[in-house]
Parts: C-alpha cells; sequence; structure tokens
C-alpha cells in the first residue's frame, strides 16, 4: 500500500481522450522524504514516517532529530502503515509511486465553519417566519422536566462546525504529471486550499470487493 503527503492546490476541469469533460482536484505532492522505519521486531508493528515541506523555525529538540539522520527538519511528520519498507531512510518519494494505481484514499481536515446554530449546522426548520411568532431560529426543547431531569448525551444543540477528519474513498486518478509533482483527481476532496491531504493507493482486492473496477473513460494520458 502506498501512502504520501500532498496539498490541496485547487479544483479545475479536464478533457479525456474521447472529448468528456471531467472536473478534478489538482493535489501538489512534494517529494516526501523518508524519516525512519519502524519494524515488527522493535516496535511493535510496521510503518514508515514520512516528512513533508520544510520546517522554518523549528526548536533545537526537533532538529536534534534530524540532525543526526543528516536532514534538514521537515515541516510535517506522518506516520504511514502498512507502507513500502523498502524506502531507504533519506530517499525522497515522488508522485510517480502513483503511475500505475488507478483509486486512492483521500484523508483531509473540512473546512472550519466557525460556531453555527442548529439550523446551518444540523438543518433545522426553525419556527414560524410570522410578525409576533417569537420563535424563529431557537433548537427548541432539549429535555424533559424531572424525569430524567438532564439533557441526554448527542442532542443536536449549537455548536462548533466544520475542521472534522474527512476521508474520501475510491477517487479515480485522471492524469499524472510527474514534471511538476501534480496528481489531478476525479471529483472533490476535503479540506480547504492549501490544505494537507493524506493519499493513499486502494489495493486490487479491496475493489474486488467492493465491486468496482476501473472506469475507462477517465482514463487520461500521464504527462
Amino acid at each position: 500500500m502506498i501512502e504520501l503527503i500532498g496539498k490541496k492546490v485547487g479544483m479545475t476541469q479536464i478533457f479525456n481522450e474521447k472529448g468528456k469533460l471531467f472536473p478534478v482536484t489538482v493535489v501538489q505532492i512534494e517529494p516526501n522524504l523518508v524519516v525512519r522505519h519502524k519494524t515488527q521486531e522493535k516496535d511493535g508493528y510496521n510503518a514508515c514516517i514520512l516528512g513533508f515541506g520544510v520546517k522554518k523555525n523549528p526548536n533545537r529538540p526537533y532538529v536534534g532529530i534530524f540532525k543526526s539522520l543528516g536532514m534538514k527538519p521537515t515541516k510535517i511528520l506522518h506516520e504511514a502503515r502498512e507502507s513500502f519498507l523498502d524506502w531507504k531512510v533519506g530517499k525522497k518519494i515522488t508522485v510517480s509511486v502513483f503511475s500505475e494505481v488507478s483509486k486512492v484514499n483521500v484523508t483531509g481536515h473540512s473546512k472550519g465553519k466557525g460556531f453555527a446554530g442548529v439550523i446551518k449546522r444540523y438543518g433545522f426548520s426553525g419556527g414560524p417566519k410570522s410578525h409576533g411568532s417569537k420563535f424563529h431560529s431557537q433548537p427548541g426543547s432539549i429535555g424533559t422536566s424531572k424525569t430524567p431531569g438532564r439533557v441526554y448525551k448527542g442532542r443536536k444543540m449549537p455548536g462548533r462546525m466544520g475542521s472534522n477528519k474527512v476521508t474520501v474513498k475510491n477517487i479515480k486518478i485522471v492524469k499524472l504529471d510527474e514534471a511538476k509533482n501534480l496528481l489531478f483527481l476525479n471529483g472533490q476532496v476535503p479540506g480547504p486550499t492549501n490544505g494537507l491531504l493524506i493519499i493513499k493507493s486502494v489495493e486490487s482486492y479491496q475493489l474486488q470487493a467492493a465491486g468496482q473496477t476501473k472506469d475507462s473513460e477517465l482514463t487520461a494520458h500521464n504527462s
């Protein structure tokens, strides 16, 4: 399984060989640096720690981690489980590893919308809009009286909306640009522009279990 860190650039449109138009999300996957390996014998599981970007003002303990490895401190560290353990420490992994992958799972944090009421957050209808009703956008009753004498957990009420970890599965890869380290994905992915994403390949056995096959209409030439 292949897993890399990327950055959302934005959305655009692309034509395939048949002239059909598809909305795509452009993801820039700068070379990911292999910082460390975790093994079953030493750590109890297999994983590969990847670094992304360059940290501008790292503290001294953080610098010490990379100084012993002879690397520059990276901005982001991500532990990728079940990734290739044959990637040597210090190697830079580029977008070319997705050249033979048809679908990926994308994980990111959705856009934060701040403190929101129940109408925006949960789609409540609210009260009458006529003058004098005195009940327009309130959530309404949140519990009973003496029994049970408390508010049940999970009650839909106003609060922080968005900025949640979201995973969109089985996104088709439309195009691959190795020269510019760009990955073109069909449709939308979570997060704002310049938001960080985790791109994880979908193995063939997972596609067969879901009863899905590669869509030939989305196939485009790799740049």
